[in-house]
C-alpha cells in the first residue's frame, strides 16, 4: 500500500486568499465549469501549486505577474516538473488577463477543446 503524502492544505487556502486581482478576475470565468471543464484553485502538484488546475483533462493554467518577468529560468524549471506529473501547462501574463480576460478565457476554452478531444478520440 502506498505511503500517504500529506497535501499542505493551509497553504492552498492562504494562497486562494491572497488571490492576485488576475486570479480573482479568471475565476470567474473558470468557476462552475463555465469552459467545459471544471477547475480548482491553487492546487499541489509536486512542491508546486498550480494557479487553477483540471485533474480530468491534466491541464494547468498559470497566471504569471510581474515577479516572473525575472524569473524565466526557474518557472521552466517549474513547467518540466509539473509535466513530470503528467500536466499540460498553458500560461497567461497578469497583463492578459487583466487586459483582455474574455480573449484569454477563449484561449482556454480553445485548450480544453483540444485535450478533451485527445483523451477522447
Amino acid at each position: 500500500m502506498p505511503a500517504f503524502k500529506p497535501r499542505n492544505t493551509q497553504r492552498a487556502r492562504e494562497l486562494r486568499r491572497e488571490a492576485t486581482p488576475a486570479e480573482r478576475r479568471l475565476w470567474v470565468y473558470l468557476a462552475r465549469s463555465q469552459l467545459g471543464a471544471k477547475f480548482s484553485r491553487q492546487m499541489p502538484v509536486g512542491p508546486y501549486f498550480a494557479d487553477f488546475l483540471c485533474r480530468e483533462l491534466m491541464l494547468i493554467v498559470e497566471i504569471d505577474g510581474f515577479s516572473h518577468e525575472m524569473r524565466h529560468e526557474a518557472d521552466a524549471a517549474r513547467t518540466l516538473v509539473i509535466e513530470a506529473h503528467g500536466y499540460s501547462v498553458i500560461r497567461f501574463t497578469n497583463a492578459e488577463v487583466l487586459g483582455n480576460t474574455a480573449g484569454v478565457a477563449m484561449a482556454i476554452r480553445e485548450a480544453v477543446q483540444t485535450a478533451r478531444s485527445l483523451a477522447h478520440p
